[in-house]
């Protein structure tokens, strides 16, 4: 028996395939890629600045659930709290911009857009270290909170120090794959976003992977309390956490979303 729901509302319900959302998220980095410098910063520190949600969340976590062998994973139920105010507030953030600003490059290289690309990079990463860096500086002397929750965003953020270099590198590739991977969904679970992101970011922060931005958050409030050098914070903790995260977004992830519609993408243009 034939429905009678109309065509187009028949398409509504469809999710978008795999062409429509590369479409929306090389049409957002197209958007992305030529915004003001000024824009970029302002939004990147201010995201810098958020994602640090995450941190003070799992410090209240941490001191408010007693010891048991499920307090790591009561504690990361905090972990994604700064990731749905960046992402919802539509603040720049390196590692969605990892495949946002990637897929553009992919469908039209030329070194103009790989000038645009690394220009925008180096902009949001930057701003985003320097949102951090003064966030972390201010919970951490400013007397912002009480010594007992500082004390346990410490506590928290000593998880960094468990890896190496070599190791942080490698655990900074699913991450980033993971994290672009919210920007590919995204189009598709607009009323989910909230459940979608944190279901995400939860695998990310239970998983003990490395987040270049949250990681920065983690490795400046050790710096700051005296547990590691300017050294170690950047060279260790921070920089194969956003090799490794470019792997895993610009890299694998936007290679593997981009190559799924290429051949469709060149049927088009014929």
């Amino acid at each position: 028996m034939e429905s009678d729901t109309p065509a187009a509302d028949v398409d509504d319900l469809k999710a978008a395939d795999a062409r429509d959302v590369h479409r929306a998220v090389r049409e957002e980095g197209e958007e992305q890629l030529v915004r003001p410098a000024a824009s970029l910063l302002w939004s990147a520190f201010a995201a810098g600045f958020a994602i640090n949600a995450s941190l003070l969340a799992e410090g209240a976590l941490h001191v408010a659930v007693p010891e048991s062998a499920a307090k790591t994973l009561l504690v990361t139920l905090g972990y994604p709290i700064g990731f749905v105010i960046v992402i919802l507030g539509r603040m720049q953030f390196f590692t969605e911009s990892t495949v946002t600003a990637m897929l553009p490059l992919m469908a039209r290289p030329s070194l103009p857009a790989l000038r645009r690309t690394l220009r925008l990079w180096a902009l949001v990463l930057v701003a985003n270290l320097a949102g951090t860096a003064t966030a972390t500086l201010a919970l951490s002397e400013a007397g912002l909170v009480d010594a007992g929750l500082r004390d346990a965003m410490v506590a928290v953020s000593a998880r960094v120090l468990a890896h190496d270099g070599w190791a942080t590198f490698l655990t900074a590739i699913p991450a980033g794959f993971l994290i672009a991977g919210v920007a590919w969904v995204l189009p598709n679970a607009r009323e989910q976003a909230f459940f979608v992101i944190y279901a995400i970011t939860f695998t990310v922060g239970v998983a003990g992977l490395s987040h270049s931005v949250v990681g920065s958050a983690e490795a400046f409030l050790l710096l700051w309390d005296g547990q590691v050098g300017v050294g170690r914070a950047l060279g260790l903790l921070i920089a194969p956490a956003v090799a490794g995260n470019l792997v895993g977004g610009a890299g694998l992830f936007a290679l593997l979303a981009h190559g799924q519609v290429r051949g469709e993408m060149m049927e088009g243009r014929q």
